[in-house]
């Protein structure tokens, strides 16, 4: 009898687990087939007319970010210190017109990779072969992030390595390898740098460029003798890296002006970008703080900047400056600055910026006004990297925003911890000994990526994880490329101390496009600050800017895209050179990518 009873306890257990290993094996299926798309890509093409599907695999995409190793006393806190350097960009390092991808690792002897685009919807890792993959030795630093731009005007993209340590300058040589060209090149010895950017603040043809540091550059922060490394204050902490402005001498060589042009903060730079504000043809310099306000720098001619942020508007609240990218959302011809800060419901609401200046030409008065409540795009959570880019053609700059700061422990939080140190003097919180032990636990961990569609109105839909898989990683650096040369956005995500997220954006609509490559012969050889107006539709408008460099330790590609909706003709399109020279195009060819010289 007991052995009856004994068999048949068995035989429902055996059933039981048949039953769990099926439902399981169906769960992992639906998973699957959910993270490659199923119903949620369908519906969304159908509503929407486009889907970002990650194509890592397809694409041969296997890069995965490792964090910083940090000094042992740092131990406490040293999830919330190493949670940068997960960086992106985007280059045609070859010049074959397909574009690459360039990704930054963090660890002491890691690889950072650079894939090679095939031209059959696959990428090899080439870093290695061509030189740019051993970078983050001992006693060098580790990247933290990565700008191309042509600085002796020789036709070919070459490498500006920012790095918590020393930053590094790679030639490239006719697309086939770089070298080192770092010593005796004028680069500082060592910065604590989470920003760069490459532009042209004087006009002369060559391209300078904007290091900002975030920890002193005193320290090396895997070899500390002291642990008063943290910022002094969480409103106003002006303890952090100095800046670099370094002006291109033309030999090869860069100068060192920073002070000569008016430049000497020291708080916490995140993020850069520049463009022209003014109308006077000089690019000014817009500088995202953590622990304090924003900087603008306006352009004197190329000869000084000015530092005039609380003038203008943008400098007078403090607050967590992580990201600067540009877009033009209302199609006015007016270019705007989108800032990302911290937002923790229940817990502190910073809101993201979007900083519209108040009129075409700002040279007599220059002053902004913050929209970013009004279109809808304030709160994103723990954001970071950004970008504005037209996902769907239709003619409106849509906007992605990475989120997410440290994932750790689930059911977890840091924040009641961090706030005992938030309220201490500048002693308390500047040393990183009384800040506590963080044990393992997350802080604005698991957040979505944001993503907005503009809905022609200047305000924005929500439509995070329904034109994607929900994306919960620490993301941080964005960069928008037409990956596969269809006349579309693609999204590369770098997350730190994970994979990135590859997005190949599928479209299913009539939307037209049209997209410039500008070529500088007396500008800069990449054009870098000119500026492009597309007119078409009898009154649509939109403005872009040549940059290399902006959001969050990110670069987008070289070209600009232009989504055209379901018009297919463009009335005109006016080009802005950093030399001043102007060049018009009427009706140009539609769904097509326009190559052109600056007229001499």
């Amino acid at each position: 009898m007991k052995r009856s009873v004994a068999r048949l306890v068995a035989i429902v257990i055996f059933i039981g687990l048949l039953i769990v290993t099926y439902l399981l094996s169906r769960n992992e299926s639906a998973a699957s087939d959910y993270f490659a798309g199923g119903h949620q890509k369908e519906t969304a093409l159908k509503k929407y007319g486009f889907y970002l599907e990650p194509v890592n695999k397809s694409a041969g995409i296997t890069f995965t970010h490792q964090c910083q190793e940090l000094d042992p006393k740092l131990e406490n806190i040293k999830m919330q210190i190493a949670s940068m350097g997960a960086s992106v960009s985007i280059c045609d390092f070859d010049n074959d017109g397909w574009n690459d991808i360039y990704f930054t690792n963090s660890k002491t002897g890691s690889q950072n990779a650079l894939y090679h685009n095939l031209h059959n919807g696959k990428f090899e890792d080439v870093a290695a072969s061509v030189g740019l993959a051993d970078v983050n030795t001992k006693g060098n630093g580790v990247s933290m992030g990565a700008v191309w731009g042509d600085y002796d005007n020789d036709g070919f993209k070459d490498l500006l390595l920012y790095k918590w340590g020393k930053p590094e300058l790679f030639k490239n040589i006719d697309g086939k390898k770089f070298e080192d060209v770092t010593e005796g090149s004028g680069l500082p010895a060592w910065v604590n740098a989470n920003c760069a950017i490459w532009f042209d603040f004087n006009n002369d043809g060559l391209l300078d460029i904007f290091i900002g540091g975030y920890f002193n550059e005193d320290l090396h922060l895997d070899s500390l003798n002291t642990t008063k490394i943290m910022p002094e204050s969480f409103r106003y902490a002006n303890n952090g890296g100095r800046k670099y402005l370094l002006m291109n001498m033309g030999n090869g060589k860069f100068k060192d002006v920073t002070k000569d042009y008016g430049i000497t903060s020291t708080k916490w730079a995140l993020a850069a970008v520049a463009a022209d504000f003014t109308g006077d043809g000089y690019p000014e310099l817009y500088v995202a703080n953590d622990y304090n306000v924003d900087e603008f720098y306006l352009n004197e001619g190329g000869k000084r900047f000015e530092e005039i942020g609380n003038k203008v508007g943008v400098g007078r609240i403090p607050k967590s400056g992580m990201s600067a990218s540009l877009g033009d959302i209302n199609n006015d011809g007016n270019i705007g600055v989108y800032t990302t800060n911290i937002t923790e419901k229940g817990i502190l609401i910073q809101g993201n910026n979007y900083w519209l200046p108040n009129s075409a030409n700002m040279q007599n008065k220059p002053s902004f006004v913050n929209l970013a409540q009004i279109a809808g795009i304030e709160n994103a959570g723990w954001a970071y990297g950004s970008q504005f880019g037209d996902l769907n053609n239709d003619g409106y700059m849509d906007l992605y925003v990475a989120n997410g700061f440290i994932s750790a422990k689930k059911n977890t939080s840091y924040w009641y911890d961090y706030s005992k140190v938030t309220g201490g003097n500048s002693n308390i919180i500047g040393d990183a000994k009384n800040w506590p032990d963080m044990q393992g636990k997350s802080q604005s961990g698991y957040e979505e990526d944001k993503i907005w569609l503009n809905d022609s109105d200047g305000l924005f839909e929500d439509v995070s994880g329904k034109i994607c898989p929900p994306a919960t990683y620490d993301g941080r650096a964005v960069a928008m490329a037409d990956l596969w040369n269809r006349g579309v956005l693609d999204v590369i995500v770098a997350n730190q101390n994970n994979i990135p997220l590859v997005y190949k954006n599928d479209q299913e609509n009539n939307n037209h496009w049209i997209d410039f490559d500008l070529k500088g012969t007396v500008s800069n050889a990449d054009a870098v600050g000119a500026k492009v107006v597309v007119e078409w539709a009898g009154g649509k408008k939109q403005i872009q800017v040549v940059t290399a460099g902006m959001g969050f330790s990110s670069q987008n590609q070289h070209r600009l895209h232009f989504g055209l909706g379901e018009t297919n003709k463009v009335d005109r399109v006016i080009i802005y050179w950093p030399s001043g020279s102007i060049d018009k195009i009427d009706h140009p060819e539609t769904d097509k990518m326009h190559t052109v010289k600056e007229t001499k």
